[in-house]
């Protein structure tokens, strides 16, 4: 489980290092490798290869290659997706294509979200939160209530 916030940069070469806490959520399964692909909003996510190929993988393939809404997502996630492994010094490169998606340049937030990293641009990730409406509370409220039977 990925929990918590860091600020890191990324270097010349768009490594970044990932958070030891982090590294310690991999399971053996994930070898070390996660497939990296464009955010809903102006974020990258990367996702431990064992997860993807067990939650969202099988989600994809659900989809109807002939129904134009589905195949516009399909082509939409995979034009900028990638999948790498961690160096011996447990960096990840993040494409070029997708740093500039997110717009990051020098500076990077990384995000735990329970299965998942989200990369931001530290300023795009401040105006997003601004952007939210609701207060945590009433957010909390809606989304984690149990269903009513």
């Amino acid at each position: 489980m990925f929990l918590g916030s860091f600020k890191y940069s990324v270097d010349a070469k768009g490594r970044v290092s990932i958070p030891a806490k982090f590294k310690k959520s991999l399971t053996k399964e994930a070898d070390d490798t996660f497939v990296i692909t464009r955010g809903l909003v102006k974020c990258i996510n990367l996702y431990p290869l064992d997860y993807w190929v067990k939650e969202i993988k099988p989600r994809i393939d659900a989809l109807d290659d002939f129904d134009a809404e589905e195949s516009a997502f399909q082509r939409m996630l995979f034009e900028l997706a990638s999948d790498e492994k961690l160096d011996s010094q447990y960096r990840l490169i993040i494409p070029k294509n997708l740093l500039e998606f997110a717009e990051i340049d020098k500076e990077i937030f990384i995000l735990g979200q329970n299965n998942k990293i989200e990369l931001w641009n530290p300023e795009v990730y401040s105006a997003h939160k601004a952007e939210i409406q609701k207060p945590y509370s009433d957010l909390a409220k809606q989304v984690m209530k149990k269903d009513e039977k």
